[in-house]
């Protein structure tokens, strides 16, 4: 068995290697690394044939716990949605304002968040530690109308310093070469990198009515995945029947 997992995973024909040194040790260390890679075995991968139904559903997945994690979700590109980088912009403001205030503050919940992947179009609402289920839920589905209250010049500016700083956080050269391959991978060209900067910079109070409607399409067609305790799923679904499809986990 330990054969087989070896030839499996230590494949040089199926190999990414990602190698971050400075410029005067690069070429004895790229010399040493081909000679690692060549000795690794060469085969062609014998592919899996998987049978998983990954079409996404309302599901509460029981654990032994008197807390929650919930979330709710949707892929925009798929409602026909999309977004500019501005929205990053945007669900900073709300993780920071609507919803701290109405899952961490007001529900007691550890932590309360929203993430948005441009590149896949996934968007999700998640709590953390979270004594409530239905509450937080319902404030998900708020969070459009929150967004189209407007929002002040200056808390524009602080949001939009927040993420560029994100942007711009120093790293490590290990984290360095990690972002590089990531980018190679993802096929992230420095052209596309300064665009969504751009359009960071240039986020404006119309970048929070285009984030509103996502929200208020994620409200309608999303879907909600509950870790929890047992009687917290069980009282939703008494609550709104059939919400959850039930899964113990063992």
């Amino acid at each position: 068995m330990l054969r087989t997992i070896r030839a499996r995973l230590f494949n040089r024909d199926g190999m990414v290697v990602n190698l971050t040194a400075d410029a005067s040790l690069v070429g004895e260390a790229r010399r040493e690394l081909e000679l690692f890679v060549g000795g690794l075995p060469s085969a062609k991968p014998e592919l899996a044939a998987w049978s998983l139904d990954l079409a996404p559903k309302n599901e509460g997945l029981v654990i032994s716990a008197q807390v929650n994690y919930v979330g709710k979700g949707a892929n925009l590109k798929a409602l026909g949605l999309e977004l500019s980088a501005a929205a990053t912009v945007v669900l900073r403001h709300l993780n920071t304002t609507y919803l701290w205030d109405k899952v961490r503050v007001q529900g007691g919940a550890y932590g309360g968040s929203s993430r948005f992947d441009l590149s896949s179009g996934n968007f999700a609402f998640l709590s953390y530690r979270d004594p409530n289920l239905l509450k937080t839920v319902d404030a998900y589905d708020g969070a459009a109308k929150a967004l189209r209250a407007g929002i002040g010049e200056a808390d524009l500016v602080r949001s939009v310093i927040g993420v560029v700083g994100d942007l711009d956080r120093p790293e490590f050269p290990d984290a360095k070469g990690y972002s590089a391959m990531w980018r190679i991978l993802s096929g992230t060209t420095d052209a596309m990198r300064q665009q969504r900067r751009d359009e960071i910079l240039a986020a404006s109070p119309k970048d929070f009515e285009a984030v509103a409607d996502a929200l208020e399409a994620v409200a309608r067609e999303g879907h909600v995945v509950v870790l929890g305790g047992e009687a917290a799923i069980t009282a939703a679904n008494e609550k709104r029947p059939g919400m959850l499809e039930v899964t113990k986990v063992q």
